[in-house]
């Protein structure tokens, strides 16, 4: 039986196109005198193409407005080029509004042009072993072809590989980028050399094989071109980097987002009125109705409750349900603002109602008091005995909170159904998973609230909008439920994770969003005013090492005081071929050379004031007087938790100003800080699942792990280990954990790859139960495609056999580090039920504020410390049992820095 070959993901250069269309077609008009040729012939443009290809992965890309960096790399770039002509502009909104409607993505992305776009689609979809078909009509693409990636130009119906561009340029594809620069582009004015047309260029580059070997050997070229070339040596760097496509953008989406959706009949049906295309309306006319998407027949049984007795109807139905879906819509996204503006549930899929409570719009109708309503909702939603299901059910727990509401009885989340299914999953938000898994694309926020800034919150949509749209949030959530489910249930190991950890987990983290915790203005505002005049202190000397005044947040100007100036190494190039400034590409220079170490200390110290001493006092809550973060279950692969707004994980505890910013948050009159974290908790589960016998000896003797290794490393007993030798054995630890090849290793310990590879071999040899971990890890992934945690936590590795090596070798080291990275974030997860149970039931005198990597801080009483710190030492050191001790280190103090 042979494989179906994978059908291409199609990339249209709509703005190629669009001029060409308008240019080559009569200047057509509807009845009222709008320009319409350029659609039409877009348009019909992209009609072929999906007849053509049949592929679900087909997306348009437009340029956007304004400049970009190739502007600002030649302020000539198409500056010669007239403005848009007006009747070519006003084509524009219909067109991207008729290629939405026919469900094909549309992109236009800032700051770079479409070719830039599709060049990086194309190299992520070719790193994925996609096909490509990029339709356009602009030549520059021609760099872009290869294996993967075919050129198709729909309006001369020809199509380019790599033996086509050859047979057309008479070079190859990746010579393309220096015969433009040799040659030269007109239309975007791009310099070339004057007198060396296309076969001057193609010759020279067949005889010399590129343009550095045609720079090189200049004077050796005969005649007027010869003369042209060496006189105008100067332009061809920048014209070189003026037709290099960038495969670098950064994307919201990528190549296996980009899928087409059913078209919206009745949107195109109304452009092409609008538009007069009246050959393409009636075949919209004559289609059947089975061509057009499945209606829906959900919304005909969704009720909106505004009267008590229908309210009785329903809370009968719930009270007698086994099970029911529940969800809010609320004014807000922040849980400690957001009041209620109407409730939704369903029993039975198709089967839900909509109780809107606090929809305040002129005109609104007569709703049911919130107070009643809730207050009638109050013993179910408390009742443990009673399961709910909900999507992110997090969210709702502290919104009811609010209300004064203790939500109970959570029992199901399919935001975590999903993740625990698969935590690799682009997303596990209810728009993306009923598509993914019901083929049912959902009303959006944005479709009835609208978007930017008028856009309106929930109490300001009316009723008949919002019904919909909250009743079937309750409804899709519970036909999520019954087909990821069985999933779930399918697989006891991940079944259990979810309900001993994952659920149990959302009442805690609840919790603590909700204690949040107290920091100290005052002092932020201090410090953000210090921080600035070091910012201050750290451009001067930056100045003076370069010798002029430059904009240390200018990556090209940068560039060019580096490379061009001071004439450093090139360590590194973007995919354009330009020196990189890339952290650390500079970390790498900053070893050697003061400059960039000066530009990297001003990139850390302007971070930390914009993300934390400017914005946390502004993040108060103006009734708690606390910052309350807010957690994410499922969007870190491994299992750990990440949090935002603010992200309390990215704080700096090596830097001093990174300990300063910790020193603002503070306990309470009366109280303590107490900071409990893991020691070396990553190198015990290691331990734990190698069963190497050298570290299970070492931990198990209390020994200094880092100057064990050493010691076994260097032949030498443990109190004879140098500091030098403890650092580069503790760099040894930390990095085989992370997967660190011996070059990754040398460069962090500067010292040569042999020397580096000679101490990954005797650690191997020291600790041999490592290696054979490692070998038999990769060996299992790649038979599996994942790998798990002690807890049974899987992350699937798809690229484990990839073709491609450096994919490959990533999914490798991913796969030695996942088991330790997830199994201690499950380990600190059930530390925090443990903790939290305790806390319920009186048995421990604090309040958890926050939950940081491998650390756990709480606000204690003093008068309660010393019972307190040892109830935690041991509610953390028995939240699982390994091969070796699990130690928490515990440190006191009035802020979270002395506690540390």
């Amino acid at each position: 039986m042979t494989e179906t070959a994978p059908k291409p993901l199609i990339l249209v250069d709509g703005s190629s196109y669009l001029y060409r269309a308008f240019h080559a077609l009569p200047p057509l008009t509807n009845s009222r005198g709008e320009p319409t040729g350029a659609v039409y012939g877009v348009v019909n443009m992209l009609r072929k193409l999906i007849a053509d290809y049949q592929s679900e992965h087909v997306t348009v890309v437009f340029d956007a407005k304004g400049k970009t960096f190739r502007d600002e790399l030649f302020e000539h770039y198409k500056a010669h080029r007239p403005p848009m002509p007006d009747e070519l502009r006003t084509q524009i909104e219909p067109l991207h509004a008729i290629v939405r409607a026919m469900g094909l993505p549309v992109l236009v992305i800032d700051g770079v042009e479409a070719d830039d776009v599709i060049g990086t689609l194309a190299m992520q979809a070719a790193a994925l072993n996609l096909p490509v078909v990029i339709s356009t009509g602009d030549k520059d693409m021609a760099q872009l072809v290869d294996g993967h990636v075919t050129l198709v130009n729909t309006m001369s119906n020809t199509t380019l590989n790599t033996q086509g561009v050859i047979d057309k340029f008479g070079v190859s594809p990746g010579q393309i980028i220096d015969y433009l620069a040799l040659v030269g582009d007109t239309s975007d004015n791009i310099p070339g050399i004057p007198k060396v047309g296309p076969k001057t260029a193609a010759k020279w580059l067949q005889e010399h094989g590129s343009l550095d070997s045609i720079i090189a050997k200049a004077d050796q070229i005969s005649g007027k071109v010869g003369e042209s070339l060496r006189e105008n040596l100067h332009l061809l760097p920048l014209s070189r980097q003026l037709a290099t496509i960038r495969c670098d953008v950064p994307l919201p989406v990528g190549p296996l987002d980009l899928q087409s959706q059913p078209a919206d009949t009745a949107a195109l049906r109304e452009l092409f009125q609008r538009m007069e295309f009246k050959t393409w309306l009636g075949q919209l006319d004559q289609e059947k109705p089975k061509d057009d998407p499945a209606p829906q027949p959900l919304a005909s049984e969704y009720q909106t409750i505004l009267t008590e007795a229908d309210l009785d109807h329903w809370l009968a139905r719930l009270e007698q349900a086994e099970m029911f879906a529940f969800d809010t819509e609320t004014t807000s996204l922040d849980y400690m603002q957001a009041e209620i503006v109407g409730v939704s549930f369903c029993i039975r899929p198709g089967e839900a109602a909509y109780v809107p409570l606090a929809h305040d719009y002129p005109g609104a109708p007569a709703q049911l008091s919130r107070e009643m309503v809730l207050e009638r909702l109050r013993p179910l939603l408390e009742d443990a005995g009673r399961p709910k299901l909900g999507q992110n059910l997090k969210y709702d727990m502290s919104v009811l909170a609010n209300h004064g509401i203790a939500l109970a009885g959570i029992r199901y989340d399919t935001m975590l159904e999903s993740y625990v299914l698969n935590s690799t999953a682009s997303r596990h938000d209810m728009d993306t998973l009923a598509l993914t898994h019901l083929g049912h694309k959902t009303i959006r926020f944005e479709d009835i609230a609208g978007k930017g800034a008028k856009q309106l919150t929930f109490n300001q949509i009316g009723i008949e909008q919002a019904a919909p749209y909250a009743a079937e949030d309750a409804d899709i959530t519970l036909r999520l439920h019954h087909a990821l489910w069985p999933r779930l249930a399918a697989e006891p190991g991940l079944q259990k994770l979810f309900d001993e950890i994952e659920v149990p987990l959302v009442p805690v983290l609840s919790r603590i969003e909700r204690n949040g915790v107290l920091v100290d203005a005052a002092m932020l505002h201090r410090q953000s005013e210090e921080l600035a005049r070091k910012m201050l202190e750290i451009q001067q000397q930056a100045h003076s090492a370069a010798g002029q005044p430059f904009n240390l947040d200018s990556p090209k100007q940068i560039q060019a005081i580096l490379f061009d100036k001071l004439q450093l190494p090139v360590l590194e190039k973007t995919p354009t071929g330009q020196p990189s400034t890339a952290e650390s590409t500079l970390a790498e220079l900053a070893l050697d050379y003061p400059l960039p170490k000066l530009i990297l200390e001003h990139r850390t110290i302007a971070k930390l004031k914009s993300t934390y001493t400017d914005k946390l006092p502004g993040q108060i809550n103006p009734r708690s007087g606390r910052v309350h973060t807010s957690y994410h279950q499922a969007v870190a692969a491994t299992g750990r938790l990440s949090s935002s707004d603010p992200n309390l994980q990215n704080i700096p505890i090596r830097s001093g100003e990174g300990r300063r910013i910790r020193q603002a948050f503070i306990a309470p009159p009366g109280h303590k800080i107490v900071a409990a974290d893991y020691s070396q908790i990553e190198l015990r589960i290691m331990a734990h699942l190698s069963q190497d016998d050298g570290l299970l000896r070492a931990f198990s003797q209390g020994e200094d792990i880092h100057r064990a290794t050493a010691a076994e490393i260097f032949g030498t007993s443990p109190d004879q280990v140098t500091s030098e030798q403890r650092r580069n054995a503790k760099a040894i630890n930390f990095g085989l954990i992370y997967g660190m090849s011996a070059f990754g290793l040398a460069r962090q310990l500067g010292v040569e790859r042999g020397a580096a590879q000679q101490y990954m071999d005797l650690y191997f040899a020291r600790y041999p139960g490592v290696k054979a971990f490692m070998d038999r890890t990769r060996t299992q992934t790649r038979a599996d495609g994942y790998v798990e945690t002690l807890f049974g936590r899987r992350l699937y590795l798809a690229d484990i056999k990839s073709s491609n090596q450096q994919r490959r070798q990533y999914a490798e080291r991913a796969a030695i580090n996942a088991p330790m990275q997830g199994t201690a974030a499950d380990i600190i997860k059930l530390a925090m039920l443990k903790t939290d149970a305790m806390i319920l039931a009186g048995k421990l005198t604090a309040k958890m504020v926050m939950q940081v990597h491998d650390e756990l801080v709480f606000e204690v009483p003093e008068n309660a410390l010393p019972k307190t710190i040892e109830d935690i030492r041991h509610c953390m050191s028995s939240a699982a049992s390994l091969s070796v001790p699990l130690v928490v280190d515990i440190g006191v103090g009035n802020n979270w820095d002395e506690a540390h």
